[in-house]
């Protein structure tokens, strides 16, 4: 059995390989705009972000304004808005509730010139609560498993929610500095460059620390979508970096990114004391 596993590691090391990707190309390439959003079956405001492309890797992310942008399903139609506090953010107006069962088509007009893409919802799952370990150098947390990176049949997106501005001794600190966010996924398939992804700066926070834990649903396309781009960008710069490709879409020619629709279930809990 050992003999097995040093044959697939072997098979691994010599088959990968690193191919530098000349960025300067895109700078004489296409224009494209940029999606970036999903709606959800949560009672609220729904909104999302449209950018213009970079021509360059450290150029600043520039929002698009002045698009027409309307989300509709074989019942419903509703219009987007750019809020007036956020250039590139458009918002509906009025409270919307994504549903199951239905088809959603977003229609972009922009520059004379129209992108669409259609999305769907999976239903959502309710899940076990995220489990924190306390360090073995000092008396702060952090946390240990979220969920299964893999799941074949069952992929989702977990954005956490830590908060500890209203822990005693943390009053008087910025609050935005007390405040993380995290996202984690499952997805349905497993890359080298995942397993060997770059070692991810760990957040600790005190006990009492409160924590939302946030499970999204994704669709194949959704999940694939998802994958495409952290091959592209998180699971980059590690032992076995992929090779460049473009990133997948559901939206129409002349437009990159993924509109999604989503299922949200939910938890918070309160970091409790622990000894070592």
């Amino acid at each position: 059995m050992k003999r097995y596993w040093i044959h697939i590691i072997l098979i691994i090391i010599l088959s990968a390989c690193v191919k530098e990707a000349d960025w300067d190309a895109l700078e004489d390439g296409p224009k494209y705009i940029v999606v970036d959003g999903f709606l959800t079956n949560e009672y609220k405001v729904q909104y999302i972000y449209l950018y213009n492309n970079k021509a360059n890797l450290n150029d600043v992310t520039l929002p698009l304004s002045g698009a027409d942008v309307i989300i509709s399903n074989e019942d419903e139609t509703y219009t987007l808005i750019e809020d007036p506090e956020e250039a590139g953010r458009y918002i509906t107006d009025t409270i919307v509730v994504a549903r199951f069962s239905k088809n959603y088509s977003l229609l972009i007009y922009y520059h004379d010139r129209f992108y669409s893409a259609q999305a769907y919802m999976i239903p959502g799952e309710t899940f076990p609560e995220l489990t924190y370990t306390k360090n073995d150098d000092n008396d702060l947390y952090h946390i240990d498993y979220v969920a299964s990176s893999f799941e074949a049949e069952d992929p989702a997106m977990w954005e956490i929610q830590i908060d500890w501005s209203s822990v005693p001794g943390y009053e008087d600190k910025d609050p935005e500095a007390c405040r993380k966010k995290l996202l984690f996924y499952t997805l349905p398939t497993l890359d080298v460059s995942q397993v060997f992804s770059p070692v991810v700066e760990q957040v600790n926070f005190p006990a009492g620390t409160k924590i939302l834990e946030r499970r999204y649903s994704l669709t194949s396309e959704h999940a694939a979508f998802v994958r495409t781009l952290l091959l592209e960008t998180s699971w980059q710069g590690g032992v076995f970096p992929s090779d460049p490709a473009n990133v997948t879409t559901n939206l129409s020619e002349g437009a990159i990114g993924f509109f999604g629709i989503c299922a949200v279930n939910s938890l918070s809990l309160t970091v409790t004391p622990k000894k070592n």
